[in-house]
């Protein structure tokens, strides 16, 4: 068995984000701002992900830039913002729930795009910052945790949580930001879409204007708003030759699917009142689902979402949500069926397979633990610096007394999110238990050789021979 494959790049960047954002969260009255309900979160949900990616895509390669590059990062807060980075994207649900269709979230990030074009966000300093309050939801696990008090296991939910920092002190000139309207609107015609959004949904906040400062939303303090420039805006994109075109009937049906699924998720109590029992299409019924999941009510949102799967036999996302349902509540051998299934019908999303792992870790039988293992390995083939499935796979090896590996699964977890210290401790200790020479052993030595290693380590490192070392994947 070999380790996974590491990007050089890709993990130095989540290390310094992640450290960044250790610093914010040392710095955070985290129980005072966790109860005030206006702390920012962190979203996995597999399906949400996907449809955003659909909508900014053509944006990334319109620009020149892999869409299979970036990762789209979705931060539960209320306030609409947006940002976009080297490899990274951001949206608020506030955002999304703000927007009307598609092709207003497509706007929005084209406009950040195009600041990134611009350099903006080098010139201005902003990555340097981070404005996030630690609290974590991963709705691909279906589980909330706070970091204040909860320890290991809600440190292991902050996948991606290096990126928070990118959605700190960003703030743009008026020049800045006409310049990167324009710069979004010409990607707009260069991928083939509208730039209707993109005027409209400034102009839906064009109220913002006069309202002094600290009643505004942070976006358009940052990005300021001006009726010249909203008017500018509209006389440019209405002179294109896209600007008619229209979001697709699935782009809108995803994008209010969307919508439902975070109001259930966000808004469980207003979801009940909002989406009536009446309404019988898809988004509806699915926003009904999710909200008695999350009112702790599983027989009800079960019996909800067996109805949309005989409605819906083919969609992945639905068998997920019974897993995760079935999990939490305590009926882990029943949630493994469910999960087994959404694998099979999406087997690219790693998300599904480490709900997948986590079930099967969980069930008193070995053959059950190792096929666990087996789920979390491809899972971290897809991506490789995911710290949920770094902390899952390490209590699985743990479980089958494989002490090396999990010792080194653990070295991982903790360089995943930047805590040089315990992966350094971690990887010399799976070094200890490790066969030498193998790949695993040489792993946990490039962990060491980057993890900030003391003099007496590289001495160690050196009486072996393996002070060279190899670098980091």
């Amino acid at each position: 068995m070999t380790a996974p494959v590491r990007s050089a790049h890709k993990s130095a960047f989540r290390v310094a984000m992640a450290a960044t954002l250790a610093a914010t969260m040392a710095l955070q009255p985290v129980a005072a701002r966790a109860q005030s309900g206006q702390g920012e979160t962190l979203i996995r949900d597999t399906e949400i992900e996907a449809i955003i990616h659909k909508d900014v895509d053509p944006i990334l390669r319109a620009a020149g830039i892999d869409p299979k590059g970036v990762q789209v990062v979705i931060i539960g807060a209320k306030e609409p913002n947006a940002f976009a980075a080297p490899r990274v994207m951001g949206v608020t649900t506030g955002l999304i729930l703000e927007s009307k269709n598609p092709n207003e979230v497509q706007g929005v990030m084209a406009h950040e795009v195009g600041h990134l074009a611009a350099g903006h966000s080098f010139r201005s300093g902003e990555m340097a910052h981070a404005g996030m309050v630690p609290m974590i939801l991963t709705m691909g696990l279906g589980v909330l945790a706070a970091l204040a008090g909860a320890g290991d296991a809600a440190a292991g939910l902050i996948t991606s949580a290096p990126y928070f920092g990118a959605l700190g002190q960003v703030s743009y000139s008026r020049e800045q930001e006409g310049r990167a309207d324009q710069a979004g609107a010409t990607l707009l015609e260069k991928a083939g879409l509208s730039g209707r959004g993109l005027a409209e949904f400034f102009n839906n906040f064009r109220y913002q204007e006069v309202f002094a400062e600290y009643r505004r939303y942070r976006y358009f303090i940052d990005h300021p708003l001006s009726s010249d420039r909203i008017e500018s805006l509209q006389t440019r994109v209405a002179a294109l030759p896209h600007y008619d075109v229209k979001d697709s009937p699935e782009a809108l049906a995803e994008h209010e699917v969307m919508k439902a699924k975070l109001d259930g998720f966000i808004n469980p109590q207003v979801s009940l009142g909002k989406y009536s029992e009446t309404d019988k299409g898809l988004p509806a019924r699915y926003a009904r689902a999710i909200a008695y999941y999350q009112t702790k009510e599983p027989d009800k949102a079960l019996k909800r979402v067996d109805e949309l799967i005989n409605d819906y036999p083919d969609n992945p996302y639905l068998y997920e949500l019974k897993g995760q349902i079935l999990f939490e509540f305590g009926r882990v051998p029943e949630a493994e069926a469910p999960q087994r299934r959404s694998v099979e019908l999406k087997p690219d999303a790693p998300l599904l397979r480490v709900n997948l792992g986590q079930t099967l870790i969980a069930l008193d039988d070995k053959k059950k633990v190792a096929e666990g293992i087996a789920a979390l390995r491809v899972a971290l083939q897809q991506e490789d610096d995911n710290s949920v499935a770094w902390r899952l796979l390490a209590e699985a090896y743990d479980k089958t007394g494989d002490a090396g590996m999990a010792r080194l699964a653990t070295a991982e977890y903790a360089y995943s999110i930047g805590n040089m210290r315990d992966a350094r401790q971690f990887a010399i200790r799976a070094r200890e238990r490790l066969d030498k020479g193998t790949p695993e052993w040489r792993r946990a030595t490039d962990i060491v050789l980057v993890s900030k290693p003391s003099p007496q380590d590289l001495k160690d490192l050196q009486r072996d021979g393996s002070a060279g070392g190899g670098q980091i994947r």
